[in-house]
């Protein structure tokens, strides 16, 4: 039962941020989008060391492995496979016009959709791998750990389901259909997550990999699309500011409750 409050927990995220595109009219200010992507930025940064490097380097060391070796390897094969996946798989930006990926006459907002869903599969991972590591009975991951990182990427969640649902009505598609989106958007991470689990379930040896694996695939969109983001055009401090909250969060609630 906790792994499942576990795993809907970031989704309620996306839900709750994806439902204020019937609460607030216009699309979302350019400074506001700037402090949540900044705000995600360092969520996702911290997340990525105190809950999956450091627990894979001390499950390393408690199985007698090199320490340096499997966060090295795992976080270098994360880079690569979310690399891989933005190349292939068509997506749009926001405040952007023009697609990456694999050519495709895909509409815009289907576009703008899958590019918040390559987001969201590094997160969701993040998730299962933890959960994993507790149900396993490593030392290094408790409970609250777990949930620590969930509460903290639901946090994320919230701008992020606003950044993709409020531009989507800006397109011409209705609130209802944006707020679907918006939230089919956020359905990849408790699906990424219980894959996750129940690979690392099968495999537990390669747990520090994954851990590390996933940690690098959420790096890979910070450096790659949400910093850049948040940093674009004039007033790049705020986002600046949002990343340092962020970041400050995420690793309060590692801490206290890991």
């Amino acid at each position: 039962m906790k792994i499942v409050i576990g795993l809907i927990i970031p989704l309620a995220g996306t839900i709750l941020g994806a439902a204020m595109v019937f609460f607030l009219k216009g699309e979302m200010k350019p400074n506001v989008q700037k402090v949540f992507l900044g705000f995600a930025s360092g969520v996702m940064i911290a997340a990525s060391v105190w809950s999956l490097l450091i627990p894979a380097i001390d499950m390393t060391a408690e199985q007698g492995g090199i320490t340096w070796l499997p966060c090295s390897v795992g976080f270098l094969l994360g880079v690569g496979f979310l690399l891989l996946l933005d190349t292939i798989i068509p997506h749009l930006h926001v405040n952007s016009n023009k697609p990456e990926g694999h050519k495709s006459k895909l509409g815009k907002s289907l576009m703008l959709v899958l590019a918040v869903t390559l987001h969201n599969i590094p997160e969701g991972m993040a998730v299962g791998v933890v959960f994993a590591g507790f149900t396993s009975g490593s030392t290094t991951i408790t409970a609250a750990g777990a949930f620590a990182l969930a509460i903290g990427i639901a946090v994320q969640n919230f701008p992020e389901g606003a950044i993709i649902s409020m531009p989507l009505v800006g397109t011409g598609i209705s609130k209802q259909k944006a707020f679907s989106y918006g939230v089919l958007s956020g359905i990849v991470e408790p699906i990424g997550a219980l894959l996750t689990i129940l690979l690392t379930s099968l495999i537990i040896p390669v747990l520090p990999y994954i851990l590390s694996f996933a940690a690098g695939a959420m790096i890979y969109v910070v450096v790659e699309e949400l910093i850049p983001e948040a940093q674009s055009g004039e007033h790049s401090n705020i986002g600046t500011i949002g990343t340092a909250i962020g970041f400050t969060l995420m690793m309060i609630l590692d801490i206290a409750l890991g």
